[in-house]
């Protein structure tokens, strides 16, 4: 398994850069990056940037908010921005995009929405296959989003042969799964991961937000949260996972740099001792 700096990981903080991450990326020795979008830079300039610091670029993440609806003109719109991130994923070399897949805000029918996201990508596969990319979902967390189970992304993979999952085990647990049997439902079609944590709670607190499973939750770094990290990577030993884990962080408890030191030297000392 290979470690890999997750760009929003440090983008939200004020004092990202994308050459920063770059050259933190490097001192840490990750294997690769993940772009989250291109934060108004040239693909061509983000590539010269990997070769520049040797981390190769693994994966690009895009939105296509326009695919959550069933209306004809949200629904080309979105499939409209597949196609330009997947053209994106070309020009920076990589072999994987990521579409988030947010549901809208003003709907709370996770059956539909997985439907017309399902719909969607139906329509963007051929272009992605064509460009030689892998086209994957992440699941996703909420209460209405469209993936968070197994069951879910199987469900439309059964529709969609071609679609592969990027697995975050934070978001797995949020659906109500033990983090290691739900990798293990869907190994076949992993192609990318993240791992995150949270602290998790059975009742409503200040700062912790209501996932599908009833519970309540707030961003941790990996290590320190409720998320069981060693059942996840047992089971992708178990399975022979040996592609990118992202290491995502969304709290405020430390810095992005702080963060991201702490999560890598956890979670190499986890993969040495499991």
């Amino acid at each position: 398994m290979k470690l890999s700096m997750m760009s929003y990981t440090l983008a939200r903080l004020p004092e990202f850069g994308v050459q920063k991450m770059f050259a933190m990326s490097a001192d840490l020795k990750l294997d690769g990056l993940d772009m989250v979008t291109l934060y108004d830079q040239k693909p061509a300039d983000i590539r010269k940037m990997s070769e520049d610091y040797g981390v190769p670029l693994v994966a690009y993440t895009f939105f296509a908010r326009g695919l959550a609806y069933p209306d004809a003109q949200n629904r080309q719109q979105g499939i409209d921005d597949c196609k330009r991130g997947i053209e994106i994923a070309v020009e920076l070399g990589v072999p994987t995009v990521m579409l988030p897949p947010s549901p809208p805000k003003d709907c709370q029918d996770r059956e539909a929405i997985r439907r017309n996201y399902i719909e969607g990508i139906k329509k963007v596969m051929p272009f992605a296959k064509q460009a030689g990319i892998n086209f994957t979902v992440e699941n996703f967390p909420g209460q209405y989003s469209p993936f968070v189970t197994s069951a879910d992304f199987l469900a439309a993979q059964a529709e969609i042969p071609d679609l592969r999952l990027t697995f975050d085990n934070g978001n797995a647990a949020s659906g109500g799964e033990e983090v290691g049997e739900s990798f293990t439902r869907v190994a076949k079609f992993v192609e990318h991961a993240h791992f995150k944590d949270w602290y998790i709670s059975a009742e409503q607190q200040e700062g912790y937000r209501a996932m599908l499973d009833g519970k309540w939750y707030r961003a941790a770094l990996i290590g320190e949260g409720d998320i069981d990290q060693r059942s996840t990577v047992r089971a992708m030993q178990a399975a022979g996972y040996d592609k990118y884990i992202n290491i995502e962080y969304e709290g405020n408890d430390y810095s992005g740099e702080e963060a991201m030191r702490k999560a890598v030297e956890y979670l190499r000392s986890l993969f040495a001792e499991l």
